[in-house]
């Protein structure tokens, strides 16, 4: 699933793919939020990502999608 952050102030944003699921993610988020703490997301790869949570703009949650296989255009 793709997660994407926007940071207050800075122009671009933070594109990753994770492995959690989108309500787990949401949770994460809410709790740093409401908390005053740092966000904590892993990528899909194990690595880290830890933001601040007073420079958050917005935290966009893609869907989970199956991954196609093939040309066809279905």
């Amino acid at each position: 699933m793709e997660i994407k952050i926007g940071i207050q102030n800075v122009g671009r944003e933070i594109v990753f793919e994770s492995a959690e699921t989108p309500d787990a993610v949401a949770e994460l988020v809410s709790r740093a939020m409401n908390g005053g703490a740092e966000l904590r997301l892993k990528d899909s790869k194990g690595r880290m990502v830890i933001i601040p949570s007073n420079v958050l703009g917005y935290v966009e949650i893609g869907a989970e999608e199956t991954r196609r296989v093939g040309f066809g255009a279905l």
